[in-house]
């Protein structure tokens, strides 16, 4: 990597219909000089997330992305200089860095992350997807012991680990996700007890099936239709934990949600609670310790889609949204 360029990627034009490559533009830029409480850090792997393709439309928990401007982006990133007394060169740190190979960031918005071996496992499993899923699953959806836990999105970063977490704590695992080899490897290699392609047309019927005794914890990936045939499933008391969106992000949003919601919410008195990983920062350490024993011991394995180059960033998230990717897809800088 040369030291003096800085290759960056911009959103030139925000979609309004699908995304593709014409909305990104290579440029090079200078590397910029870290103020005072700031480091200047070397991206080494870029996150590749749905939520990437949500802050296009807007504010969400993060503000929007605007036109010609760098892509926002979250990475694992190496102090090079720093400003502040709380970081040194060659940390290792997550932050919002952006599609870029260095940023200057202010120190308080970097989190440091422990010196682990592959660094991709702080991307992933030990990064927000992991803490996500540990999350999202045990503080929201709460699932006991023989009950049946349904996520969709099960093959993808989040959904493939929430499963995983699910089978370690005892329940019944039914993975949603699309594609006969994408179920395949869900029930061969990660140990779900049932699997439904939603691509196949049938995914209430399908469900049925998988969930004989209905369902009691839902993870909610991707809303729409998908939310719809599990919430008519969920048994009295379950728990729906929603995480994302995906169906609503890339292209023309479908023009309804579940339908029949409320009535369905009272009968059965459902709690239906959405989540930001952030919320449970406090508690990370305590995460990444179950984590770690539930990977060192064999119980949980991780999936990783490492894409070589900041140039194919935009083909990578484009690819992610069309569901190309098994596990957490990253983009080495």
């Amino acid at each position: 990597m040369n030291d003096t360029v800085n290759r960056q990627i911009l959103l030139v034009e925000k979609p309004t219909g699908k995304l593709g490559s014409e909305h990104f533009r290579l440029t090079k830029g200078t590397v910029p000089a870290p103020k005072d409480g700031e480091a200047l850090v070397r991206t080494r792997y870029i996150s590749l997330d749905a939520a990437n393709r949500a802050w296009m439309h807007g504010a969400t928990y993060r503000a929007a992305v605007e036109a010609n401007t760098v892509m926002a982006g979250g990475s694992i990133a190496e102090v090079v200089s720093s400003n502040d007394p709380g970081l040194k060169p060659g940390d290792i740190v997550f932050g919002d860095t952006g599609w870029q190979d260095y940023a200057a960031v202010p120190a308080k918005h970097l989190a440091k992350m422990p010196k682990l071996e592959p660094m991709t496992h702080l991307l992933s499993v030990y990064g927000v997807a992991g803490l996500t899923a540990y999350f999202g699953l045990l503080h929201v959806g709460k699932p006991k012991e023989g009950e049946t836990v349904v996520v969709s999105a099960a093959a993808g970063s989040v959904g493939s680990i929430v499963g995983q977490i699910a089978k370690i704590k005892g329940c019944r695992v039914v993975g949603i996700a699309g594609g006969k080899d994408k179920c395949h490897w869900l029930t061969s290699e990660l140990g779900f007890d049932a699997a439904v392609d939603y691509k196949d047309g049938a995914t209430y019927k399908a469900l049925r099936a998988a969930a004989p005794k209905g369902i009691d914890v839902y993870f909610d990936n991707v809303g729409g239709d998908i939310l719809e045939a599990c919430l008519a499933q969920m048994n009295n008391r379950g728990r729906i934990a929603c995480c994302g969106a995906i169906s609503q992000y890339d292209g023309v949003p479908s023009a309804h949600g579940p339908r029949g919601v409320p009535g369905l919410i009272v009968v059965k008195r459902l709690v239906m609670q959405g989540f930001i990983v952030m919320d449970y920062m406090d508690q990370r350490d305590a995460a990444l310790a179950d984590l770690q024993s539930w990977v060192s011991s064999g119980k949980l394995k991780v999936q990783e889609d490492v894409i070589d180059g900041i140039e194919n960033t935009p083909q990578a998230l484009i690819g992610l949204l069309a569901g190309e990717n098994r596990g957490k897809r990253m983009v080495k800088v």
